[in-house]
Parts: C-alpha cells; structure tokens; sequence
C-alpha cells in the first residue's frame, strides 16, 4: 500500500473511533440537563429525588465518555499537519479558524462548566449549578457547529479565494470572510441532521439502559412478592425511577427522528446540486435517468461496484422516489456516475498531478459500494431505534396507578442490542459524507471551482513504512483504550441506582440526595 492509502486508513479508523463518543456526549449533556430541570421544576421531594438520581446516574457516564472523547478527539487535529500536510497548506488559513473556535468551546466551556458541574453539588445554588450543565450542554452543541462549518468547507468551499502567488486558499473580504464560512449553506444543513443523530445517539442509550433495569426490577419485585418491603423498594425502582427515563428516552427519539428525516431530505437535495456524484453513487445510478427509482438492493460484488458501473445490477427498486428525493419532481432527470465523470475530465483534466509531480490518470467517482450501502446502513440501523420506541411505549402504556412496566427478556436483550445502532447508523453517515466525496478532499464548487484540492495532492510526502508505524501504534492504543471506555461505561450502567432506604420505624421511603460518587 502507498502512503496515501495508509494515511486514509490512518484517518478514517481513528475518525470513526473519536466519532463513537462525539454523538453520545452532545446528546447526553442535553439530556442529563434536561432531567436536572426536571428534578429542580418538581413539586413533590419523592419525584424530585428520583431525578436527581437519574441526573448522577447518567452524569456519571457522561464524564467518562467526555475524558475520552477529549483525548482522541486531539489527534484529529494533528494528522491535518502530519499526514496531510499539503492540505494544510492549501487551505490552513480557512480551515484554521472554525477549528481554533471549536477548540475554544470544546476545551474551555465544556471542560471548565463539566467541572464545575461535577464538584458544585451541594456548594452552589441549585439554580446556578443547572446553568453549569446547561452551559457544558452549549458547549457540546457549538463545537459540533465549528466541526461541521470545518467539514463543510471541504464539501461546498465559501467565502474562499485562491491567491495565485501563493497558490493557498484564502479568505476573501468581499464574499464576508469567515462569516461566510461558518454560515455556509451545507453548514446550515449538515448542522441539525448531525446534531439530531447525536440526540438518537443518546435517546437510545437512556432508554436501552432505563429498560434494562426497569425489566431487572420488575422481575425482582415479582420474585420478592410487592407485599414485601424489599419487593416493594423494586418495584418502586422500576415504576418510579426507570420507567419515567425509559419514556423520556423515547420522547427524546421522537423529536430526533423528526428532525433527521425533516433536515436529511433538504440535506439530500442540497447534495444532488453540490455533489451530484456522490448521490448518484448512492444509488449506484450508472447512466443518466429520468423518473430515477431508489435502489433498495444491488448486486455486482466490490470489484464491479468500485471499478466498472455497468457491472451494477438493482434487484429491487421503489419507482420515481430517487427523483423525488432530488427535486420534488418524480419526472426529473437526473446524471447517472459515468455521465458525470466524463463531464469532470473534460471540466478539470483527464489527468491530475499528484504531490510527486507525476500525471496520473483521473477518475473522478468515488468507491460505489462503500457509497451505496454506507448510505443504506445509515438509514437501516437507525429503524432499531424506532422498534424500541414503540415497544417501549406499549409495554410501559398507561398512567398513574395503572401504569405498567414490564418483565419481558425479549424486550429487555432487545433494548440493549437497540442501543449501538444509532452509534453504527452515525458512523456509516459519516463513511457516505466522506467516501462519497471522493476524489475530491475539497471539492470544488459549482459556482466557483477555483478553490479545489483532490485526495492523491493533499497527502504529505512521507514514506509509507513511517505511516504504516503510526497507523499500527494508534490503532493498539485505541484498541486498548476501547476496552477501558467499554469497562468503565458497562460497570457505570450496572451499577444502577441506589435504592431508597426505609425508616424503619415508620416503614416510609427515605430518599436522601446522593452524593457523587466517581
């Protein structure tokens, strides 16, 4: 393997690592700081307890998930410089300044609000400590819009020009500079599709988490006998304290789905304007088509998908809805992959120079079955969560004395294997965003194309036994240090909640405020 390829396997692995905790921790900060406004906005010190409980319960895996996703989210930063270095130079004066922003938020806001947060229990206000969360809440939701006006730079580059003496991308005056940057219409799109998914991410992973202990509690308390006062204390567990987070939970995947199919269709038109490569091979769309149908299977192999698009073969197709999805009009015509790319070699050159100074011959579509089914998983595993929603909905229905909970296994090992698939559903969004703009690392925009860098020239000149080293060494370390997150995370979350103890000379719950315990 090249340099190139190792130094794209390099960033592409620890990418979709440090992407494992990135979802979790926007989502999660809202939420954990949405129960503390329940729990501060509750009448009833019983009810008020119980989510204070479940704020520290689920704010103690929030830390965890934040102290990691801190350490790998570093490294990110530095490969711009060390691996991809030519990309840096081209277009380190815009590239520069959202990231320097998204560290400001990331390391100043979050990280010094987080611990005022973790130590102010009990030393501050009540209210003055909510606005802490709320603040590390914030904190999560500008970096991830600092992030993205990045990354969207690379997809649809504004408020750019290239200096021919310099031959850099620069910041241009006329067109407002960084605030053209940073309102960037595929910024303003790509934003509340990531962040929805971040919210599924967490939505998730409260309810999967709240439904396993709900179930434990239920069958305990039915073991016991709820006439006893042990059976009554789980019983108590499961209905008031796991049952309420496992339908917050849900409500939370509610609104996050509505807001991911709401933002991910204007997110889809936007990319058949900027990139209609990218979506063309999403739906392995080899010619150009009228009335296109979307593709719900397609056979051909990896070497048919990747290296020849007439050797693609849909199966299994929904008529007019591609078309749709592109332009609201099922009779529009839309370019298919080959099309395209011979409209690029004749716009940008049949040949390219790479950062050897070589001509290499151009191919201008991106790697089709890595495209076309990341783009498929992206849509596919996030529906686990919809099952779950539902399921929890019906098994925890009723209210008041009448409200039930559930001793099913079925849906308790479902709940759990429900929780990854928004993880897994993120991940494949991020490998379509990113492999289906290929070959492209900026690619170029259709208004103005003067500012544009392919992958092959963005690499550093490094040898690639000194790249493969590297890949090696993080990926040893990620390994381990995934093991340790899992760990930590599985012992938090099995932990569960201390029980409320009983007076026992009165027989009546007591519920004192837990101290944090880490």
């Amino acid at each position: 393997m090249e340099a190139l390829d190792i130094a794209r396997w390099q960033f592409g692995i620890t990418t979709v690592y440090h992407f494992i905790f990135v979802p979790l921790t926007i989502g999660l900060s809202l939420m954990v700081a949405m129960m503390q406004t329940i729990a501060l906005r509750s009448k009833d010190p019983a009810r008020k307890d119980a989510w204070i409980r479940m704020t520290k319960f689920f704010g103690s895996m929030l830390i965890v998930n934040f102290g990691i996703g801190i350490a790998t989210g570093i490294v990110q930063e530095f490969q711009f410089g060390l691996n991809w270095s030519e990309y840096a130079r081209y277009v380190g004066d815009v590239f520069g300044a959202p990231l320097a922003l998204e560290g400001l938020a990331a390391f100043f806001l979050e990280s010094v609000f987080l611990g005022l947060w973790i130590f102010g229990w009990g030393r501050m206000p009540e209210r003055i400590h909510l606005l802490t969360i709320w603040a590390v809440a914030l904190g999560t939701t500008l970096s991830a819009y600092f992030i993205i006006a990045a990354n969207s730079f690379m997809q649809h580059p504004v408020g750019a020009m290239l200096n021919p003496e310099t031959g850099r991308a620069e910041l241009d005056p006329s067109q407002g500079s960084i605030l053209s940057v940073l309102t960037n219409i595929t910024t303003l799109a790509a934003f509340p599709h990531v962040v929805s998914g971040a919210w599924l991410v967490a939505a998730a992973f409260v309810t999967g988490i709240a439904a396993w202990h709900m179930v434990r509690h239920h069958r305990r308390a039915d073991e016991l006998g709820r006439d006893t006062a042990e059976g009554a204390d789980h019983d108590h567990a499961a209905r008031q304290l796991f049952r309420p987070v496992l339908r917050f939970g849900v409500v939370a995947m509610f609104v996050s789905a509505l807001v991911l199919v709401v933002s991910g269709d204007f997110q889809a038109k936007l990319m058949f304007e900027q990139q209609p490569m990218k979506m063309a091979s999403a739906e392995a769309l080899c010619t150009t088509q009228e009335s296109a149908p979307f593709s719900i299977l397609a056979v051909g192999g990896p070497d048919a998908f990747s290296t020849d698009c007439s050797g693609v073969t849909h199966l299994i197709e929904i008529p007019y809805v591609t078309a749709i999805l592109a332009t609201n009009d099922p009779g529009a015509t839309l370019q298919g992959v080959d099309d395209l790319n011979a409209q690029y070699k004749e716009q940008f050159g049949e040949t390219v120079t790479d950062i050897h100074g070589q001509e290499v011959a151009a191919d201008y579509r991106p790697n089709l079955f890595v495209t076309y089914w990341s783009f498929r998983l992206m849509m596919g595993l996030a529906a686990f969560s919809g099952v779950l929603a539902l399921w929890a909905l019906w098994v925890t229905r009723g209210r008041g004395e009448n409200a039930r909970t559930t001793g099913s296994r079925a849906f308790q090992w479902f709940a759990v294997l429900a929780i990854p698939m928004p993880f897994l559903a993120n991940s494949a969004g991020w490998v379509f965003t990113e492999m289906g703009r290929q070959p492209w690392v900026v690619h170029p925009n259709p208004d103005d194309p003067t500012v544009r860098l392919m992958t092959m020239q963005a690499v550093s000149s490094h040898p690639a036994w000194m790249v493969a080293t590297s890949l090696i060494a993080f990926t040893l370390v990620y390994g381990v240090l995934a093991v340790i997150w899992f760990q930590m995370m599985r012992k938090a979350a099995l932990k569960g909640v201390p029980l409320p103890q009983r007076d026992p000379e009165t027989d009546e719950l007591d519920t004192p405020t837990l101290a944090f315990d880490y």
